[in-house]
């Protein structure tokens, strides 16, 4: 059966989704939306977005909400993405200012865990295997599931160094063949958590380093700056912040001061 969406019926979904998590639809999302949502239309026999929505806020269906939040939010990453903010990371922070014990950094907005495990494997290479923390975020439960497994499908696997590979990787045979593991030493040093970035944050203690990459490009200009601003409150003083490629704290930040293309950092105090 091929769906429809109605101009109210996706009004009601953009402002929710608005209104719940910042991400702010487009019209030109309307095919997304329909693509992603069938499916739970065809599960319930439900034949109306409207009618899937009413299910979504019916208190008796608990879970639907959330699946249609995890459904609707755009979870695209891999391993070593954006090369040159890695470079950063390991050739002005991690080997020219040896990191005191307690390094922390905070993946924002995490997805399926590959950027964490990423940052996690410089860390390992230049701190040990101790004395830092990773802390993966998301407002997925779907995804965040796969993250703290650590286990990924071959395929996913081609940003990541040979040599980093062949340390903190285990490759999976029998049933597991075709898939990787990410090294138990790792996922020690890392967790994942469920946070709504246009909510108020828990308390999650300071950071080092921070990573909100590739998320702020689906808000409107006012919850840009609410997010980073709740954000950078996480960020110690002399922190880096690094944003997506085709992202701007022009207009949104002032906090914090420009190294490089998409790198900030924040004033020691």
């Amino acid at each position: 059966m091929d769906f429809t969406i109605t101009d109210h019926e996706f009004y009601q979904y953009r402002t929710f989704l608005q209104k719940k998590v910042g991400i702010n639809l487009g019209d030109n999302k309307k095919p997304l939306l329909i693509a992603r949502l069938s499916k739970r239309l065809r599960h319930y026999k439900i034949d109306t977005f409207k009618n899937y929505f009413d299910r979504t806020m019916d208190k008796t269906y608990p879970d639907e909400e959330q699946i249609m939040i995890d459904l609707l939010t755009t979870n695209e990453t891999y391993f070593f993405r954006e090369a040159h903010h890695f470079d950063y990371l390991k050739n002005e922070v991690l080997s020219k200012h040896k990191p005191r014990q307690g390094f922390r950094v905070w993946s924002a907005a995490s997805s399926t865990g590959e950027e964490a495990y990423s940052i996690a494997m410089l860390l390992a290479e230049h701190l040990g295997l101790k004395g830092w923390e990773i802390v993966g975020s998301d407002v997925s439960t779907r995804v965040l599931n796969t993250a703290k497994q650590g286990k990924y499908i071959m395929d996913r696997i081609d940003g990541i160094p040979q040599h980093h590979l062949k340390k903190y990787c285990l490759k999976g045979f029998g049933s597991e063949e075709g898939k990787l593991l990410i090294d138990k030493s790792l996922r020690n040093n890392t967790s994942f958590k469920q946070v709504n970035l246009n909510n108020q944050l828990p308390d999650i203690g300071l950071f080092d380093v921070i990573f909100l990459r590739n998320v702020l490009i689906y808000f409107d200009q006012e919850t840009k700056r609410k997010i980073v601003k709740r954000v950078l409150s996480f960020l110690k003083p002399g922190g880096v912040f690094f944003i997506g490629h085709s992202e701007t704290l022009k207009g949104v930040n002032e906090s914090v001061q420009i190294v490089a293309p998409t790198i900030y950092k924040r004033a020691d105090e």
